[in-house]
């Protein structure tokens, strides 16, 4: 919890490393994101980061693999020759890993699958399996970008920009636009809030049972939910669209799975689409498991930042998930940035940091109830700087608890005064002898 206890992990990014010395002179000092001292030192860091990430900086920092740091001038000749390429490739400059994760997936992924279909081996379908778990995180944020940012490559690309995630999403268990349908178009509109159908609102947050029904609903219902939740909604397009796409999917597998080959679609398809389901629900529980009991409408209060090497590192700074919320669209190199420019916000708004966790390892932390070490995980900000561990544990644990549904009502539909508002009209319809307009609110009421 403290500085002296917090251990900062060497692999972390050099962007990260900036953002938690950061909090970490806060906590030394004493200090909030709103004294001086601490004003002055973040404005030298949100400088360092945006040189970091402007080309025409001699600081510039391009990013070519999620493994390890280059850092230019480029003493190997084929890292320079295939910096320089790749950068007229990708959208933006930064984003030269993208293009490298693209051609290692097209190059091991598809042939290996093809394999599996000519030649079904056990031997072979273990590695396989094992080669596209170790790949699902990270591309299933690449595709998390290129879904927000409608493509992620140069214009003079786009027919790849277009095709690849049709050619490799089912490979890594996603069906075709069912994530871009799913998070952009529900998840975001809706904001973990009670009508999304991933929010985690209603349930118990670390309680095993309610966990096994949130993902066992999203396994199995989501399919038809989805679909619904749109014609809901007034978008029959989206309805129509995320169906068919769902259905033609398990379509296919049931024609692969019969017709084919039974073992090499398990492996290739079946069993990763499995994984990625309950992997991406656990991972959803946990960025969103924490929620202010008195504003869970705030994308601050609701949603969580992390400052690990799983998240940031390997999947594109997915742990700063409260600045996504904030804006979808941002570019997934500025969040260090946007989130210590903001850092006043964040900590008058009483936001959560954790360091050296996965959201992964917060929901199996949830589940066992293990508040101690979601503590040890915090990095305070704000007025979170001084509290003991055992006020930082019951804090945490205040934010998993069930919204019943008088809180919904309350805290997000203003239940209470809509039927005040509803009682006004009934009596002004009735005095105005209006039976139509009096029947019509009894009904909707």
């Amino acid at each position: 919890m403290p500085s002296d206890s917090t251990k900062v992990d060497p692999q972390l990014t050099q962007q990260d490393h900036i953002v938690l010395r950061s909090l970490l002179h806060d906590i030394d000092n004493g200090s909030t994101a709103q004294s001086t001292v601490a004003a002055s030192h973040d404005e030298a860091s949100v400088e360092l980061l945006a040189s970091l990430n402007d080309p025409s900086s001699p600081s510039f920092l391009p990013t070519i693999t999620t493994n390890w740091d280059f850092m230019p001038p480029y003493t190997n000749t084929l890292l320079r020759c295939y910096a320089q390429w790749a950068t007229t490739v990708v959208r933006r400059p930064t984003d030269v890993v993208f293009l490298t994760h693209i051609l290692l997936y097209l190059s091991t992924s598809v042939p290996s699958a093809l394999y599996l279909y000519y030649n079904f081996t056990y031997p072979h379908a273990i590695l396989h399996w094992l080669m596209q778990t170790y790949y699902c995180g990270a591309w299933t944020l690449l595709l998390h970008n290129h879904i927000h940012n409608n493509g992620i490559l140069a214009p003079g690309y786009a027919w790849l920009d277009t095709a690849f995630p049709y050619v490799l999403s089912p490979l890594m268990g996603h069906t075709w636009n069912s994530y871009y349908y799913h998070h952009v178009k529900m998840h975001h509109v809706e904001g973990n809030g009670p009508e999304d159908l991933s929010s985690t609102v209603r349930y118990q947050r670390d309680s095993l049972l309610d966990f096994s029904v949130y993902v066992g609903r999203f396994l199995f219902l989501i399919w038809m939910e989805l679909p619904l939740y749109f014609l809901r909604t007034g978008k029959t397009s989206l309805a129509i669209k995320s169906f068919f796409t769902e259905m033609t999917n398990y379509l296919a597998i049931c024609v692969l799975l019969t017709r084919v080959n039974f073992g090499a679609t398990m492996t290739v398809f079946l069993i990763p689409l499995l994984q990625m389901r309950i992997g991406m629900m656990v991972g959803n529980w946990g960025q969103h498991a924490f929620v202010d009991k008195d504003d869970p409408k705030s994308d601050f209060r609701s949603s969580i930042t992390l400052i690990d090497v799983a998240s940031n590192r390997h999947c594109f700074n997915d742990g700063y998930h409260t600045s996504h919320h904030l804006n979808p669209r941002r570019h997934w190199r500025d969040h260090p940035a946007s989130f210590l420019a903001q850092k006043s916000r964040y900590s008058s708004e009483d936001a959560l940091v954790f360091t050296n966790i996965d959201y992964l390892f917060i929901t199996f932390k949830l589940m066992a109830r293990d508040y101690d070490h979601l503590a040890d995980c915090l990095v305070p900000i704000g007025d979170q700087i001084g509290m003991s561990k055992h006020e930082v544990a019951n804090m945490l644990r205040s934010k998993t608890v069930r919204f019943s549904e008088e809180d919904i009502g309350r805290l997000w539909h203003g239940k209470e005064k809509s039927k005040v508002d509803r009682t006004m009209k009934i009596r002004t319809a009735a005095k105005t002898r209006d039976l139509r307009s009096t029947l019509l609110y009894f009904w909707e009421g």
